[in-house]
């Protein structure tokens, strides 16, 4: 194509769309009685409707009786656009039976028979769905994927399955710059350039993913109702959690951090001043040196003021992979630790001795010893 008939078909183009994307233009009278809505778009943005009236506002057609066999006399003096209420007269022979008339017009479905009708309905899609994995996962994922990337999204869902994202109580210090923060970010974002604008066309851009990428974004989807947080059950907590909810809660996060091998110190956490170290007690602080780096090692700050303390015990415990006890994956199957302080295997000095003490009265060679 030469370039000239190329810049004119651009300035064409141009042109139409700037005549497709002209304002709407309104009369000053219309202006005067209409109003616009004011609302949030599925993208947080601001959304203008523009042309919109009142009922009370709006002009009544005229009537097309009037002038028509009709007695213009009964309309002189009222001001153009008012109704004019009439009076019917009925002639003997001429009513019609109202319940012939119900019977004859056609009206709207009751709203116990759309129920029961719809009920059927639904018991059969029930029977359906569980007949089809494929798309019953695909139902889950999209009932996901809704609430986790489209916050103004419609709450009316026929799956009634709810992905609840529980809120942290408390800030902890680091949280929002940890390694886990930065790649649960990084893979939200991802996927949302990849996912539609709209959530209508939501469910044909799931169906063109791949098995693999529909697994991927439920398990993203479904790691935002993890929650793990310990809660007191305090007197400000009653009415919410309860001792016995939190320590379940504690149990299945311990399976399900098993289950994927979570290892706190390969993502990244380690013992500081400000998430451990600062907020602990002095013996807290020798405790996770003494079982990190040994007697030895803890005797070295054992003097020194809580302050000191826990900085010296920060430089001692970079590396050592030391975790505190909320944040172990405990084997269940492990074999149970000996306590310290307890009784270790003698000296072999010792353990001779103590056996020819144990030999027995009636051991022959002691009978002979002793002749």
């Amino acid at each position: 194509m030469p370039e000239e008939v190329d810049q004119r078909l651009g300035e064409i183009e141009s042109a139409l769309a700037a005549f497709e994307d002209r304002p709407m233009l309104y009369e000053p009278t219309e202006i005067a009685r209409a109003g616009v809505f004011i609302s949030i778009d599925s993208e947080g943005r601001l959304s203008v409707d523009r042309g919109y009236v009142r009922p009370e506002d709006d002009v009544l057609e005229t009537d097309p009786d009037v002038g028509q066999n009709a007695d213009v006399s009964s309309t002189e003096g009222q001001e153009p656009g008012t109704s004019v209420q009439r009076t019917i007269i009925a002639v003997a022979g001429g009513t019609l039976d109202a319940e012939e008339d119900d019977e004859d017009t056609a009206k709207p479905l009751p709203d116990r028979l759309i129920t029961e009708l719809t009920a059927h309905r639904t018991l059969a899609l029930r029977d359906a769905l569980a007949e089809n994995p494929a798309i019953a996962f695909q139902a889950v994922l999209h009932n996901f994927v809704l609430t986790a990337f489209y916050r103004f999204a419609s709450s009316g869902n026929c799956l009634e399955i709810g992905l609840r994202t529980p809120t942290f109580p408390a800030q902890a210090p680091g949280l929002r710059e940890s390694a886990s923060a930065k790649a649960v970010e990084a893979r939200h974002e991802s996927w949302k350039a990849r996912l539609p604008r709209s959530e209508n066309d939501l469910w044909d851009a799931l169906t063109a993913l791949d098995g693999g990428a529909q697994a991927s974004l439920f398990s993203h989807c479904a790691s935002f109702a993890v929650n793990a947080v310990y809660e007191p059950a305090n007197r400000y907590n009653q009415s919410r959690v309860s001792a016995h909810g939190v320590r379940t809660r504690l149990d299945q996060a311990d399976v399900l951090a098993r289950a994927v091998g979570l290892d706190m110190v390969q993502v990244g956490w380690r013992p500081t001043v400000d998430n451990y170290l600062g907020r602990v007690t002095k013996p807290r602080i020798l405790e996770a040196v003494r079982e990190a780096k040994g007697e030895s090692s803890a005797q070295l700050i054992d003097h020194l003021k809580k302050a000191e303390m826990a900085k010296e015990a920060e430089r001692l415990l970079d590396g050592s992979g030391w975790l505190p006890e909320p944040l172990r994956l405990v084997d269940p199957d492990a074999a149970p630790v000996a306590q310290e302080g307890g009784a270790g295997p003698l000296p072999e000095f010792l353990a001779d001795e103590e056996d020819s003490e144990n030999v027995s009265d009636d051991d022959p060679r002691q009978l002979d010893a002793a002749e």
